[in-house]
């Protein structure tokens, strides 16, 4: 095998054969012949003891991993510093060419104006959740990377987040485990082990990464929220909303409770991409049709990077409202991860199980925030129920409502912003974890409409 069709069939047959270990001992050899001792080491490593077998002794580096690690990151780190060092002399020489050559600088020449720097959250950053069942977490990492191809930002961070009963906590302990970063001139992607664990190595700084993924976290939540009111607003009118005002209306089309910083720029990339994931599903069920009826046509995959850079298959899935009966506790999800979850007071009983949505928002019922229902209320697919906040705070977490849900007041004012107009709600008995923390910053729309209903006398089932 010495062909680059070899070379490529062998890269094919590791990624949907990962556990093949003679696989990636042959795609080791492969890149020796081709001179790429970087990339051969790695597939050697990966071939563990078929390797051993063949060339009848360890590879080196499984001996000395660690410390070749740590000698690998400084090379990198020197090699860093000095492609920076190069970038500032090059700076000086273009001052310096720039300047009069007659050596005369007027005062306000004199002051050498400032590059502008876009700020941290309009950097292109990817993010990629590794999932705790995966017992090699960087290759699986690599994988969504790689997957995503010319998709994908020019810096990722792999994260895994903190799981439990079968659900990812947004706001839990987090994990950073890498970051890969592409060199756009080169074409070359370096990679910074974060975590000691994933990688049985002395880890690198990560104070970079996490301040790019809160950063990247806080952007996420808009995203979510922008995207899930385009989303029902699609479905409720029947068109897609031309820009943010679109959604941002008094009541009772108050699909969205305001706006925040961002929101307006962000808005028309949503927009494209969602727009862009309906025509793509839309081929690929077309592409089935024609299949299933002995046609030709190919099913189009789905994207696979969010507008904000997040790696995943389902980042189209807009935000729902799961609401637990045996654990008092109302979430907000985005497919399997927890965003949002609150302590909450039910009907026992009284409170339906089912699936319900979102029909109305109003800010202050009947004329008062610190009424029987609280300054926020959300009534459940035009019933007598509603979620809604109360005066009676220490209900939270019993049975003693008439079948509404009750919330408390920073809670309710969260999820009245979190989450549109038209928001799926799930009731259900037993299925959410019974704790979850509150993230330091809560997530807050500035309102842009009047959201009240002074003509209407509410009386839900409080």
């Amino acid at each position: 095998m010495e062909s680059p069709e070899d070379l490529f069939y062998l890269k094919h047959f590791v990624k949907q054969h990962p556990d093949n270990k003679m696989g990636w001992y042959l795609l080791g050899k492969q890149y020796l012949l081709a001179g790429k001792e970087g990339k051969a080491n790695y597939c050697f490593l990966q071939a563990g003891e078929v390797y051993d077998a063949f060339e009848d002794e360890s590879h080196p580096l499984s001996e000395n991993q660690l410390q070749l690690l740590k000698d690998w990151d400084e090379r990198q780190r020197k090699k860093r510093l000095a492609r920076r060092s190069a970038a500032i002399g090059m700076l000086l020489l273009l001052v310096a060419v720039l300047l009069p050559v007659n050596g005369t600088i007027h005062e306000e020449e004199a002051a050498v104006k400032p590059v502008p720097v876009a700020p941290a959250e309009a950097a292109p950053v990817g993010v990629v959740f590794v999932p705790r069942k995966e017992l090699r977490p960087v290759g699986q990492a690599w994988n969504s990377i790689a997957a995503a191809g010319t998709q994908a930002p020019s810096y990722t961070i792999a994260a895994r987040l903190e799981e439990e009963a079968g659900w990812r906590k947004w706001t839990g302990n987090t994990k950073l485990l890498m970051t890969v970063e592409r060199e756009a001139a080169a074409g070359k992607l370096e990679a910074s082990m974060l975590d000691r664990d994933a990688c049985l190595c002395e880890p690198s700084d990560g104070t970079r990464a996490a301040g790019q993924f809160a950063s990247w976290s806080e952007r996420q939540e808009a995203h979510w929220t922008v995207a899930s009111a385009i989303h029902h607003y699609e479905r409720t009118y029947k068109k897609w909303p031309e820009r943010l005002d679109d959604l941002i209306r008094p009541y009772p089309h108050n699909v969205l409770a305001g706006e925040r910083d961002g929101m307006k720029e962000m808005f028309p990339g949503i927009l494209a991409k969602l727009k862009e994931d309906r025509s793509q599903r839309s081929g690929a069920r077309d592409g089935a049709a024609e299949s299933l009826a002995g046609g030709v046509g190919s099913a189009a995959a789905g994207g696979r990077v969010g507008t904000n850079g997040m790696l995943d298959e389902n980042w189209a899935s807009p935000l729902e409202i799961v609401v637990d009966k045996a654990t008092h506790r109302l979430a907000v999800v985005q497919g399997d991860i927890i965003v949002r979850s609150y302590k909450v007071g039910l009907g026992g009983d009284e409170t339906p199980e089912g699936i319900f949505d979102i029909s109305e928002k109003v800010r202050n019922p009947n004329g008062r925030s610190d009424g029987l229902f609280g300054s926020r209320g959300m009534t459940l697919s035009g019933t007598l129920y509603a979620i809604h906040g109360t005066d009676e705070p220490e209900s939270i977490g019993k049975d003693e409502s008439l079948g509404c849900v009750r919330m408390g007041k920073e809670d309710v004012e969260e999820l009245f912003d979190l989450v549109p107009l038209g928001t799926v709600v799930k009731i259900k008995n037993g299925t959410l974890p019974s704790d979850s923390r509150q993230p330091a910053k809560r997530f807050k729309l500035e309102p842009r409409q009047n959201e009240t209903n002074p003509a209407k006398v509410y009386e839900w089932l409080t």
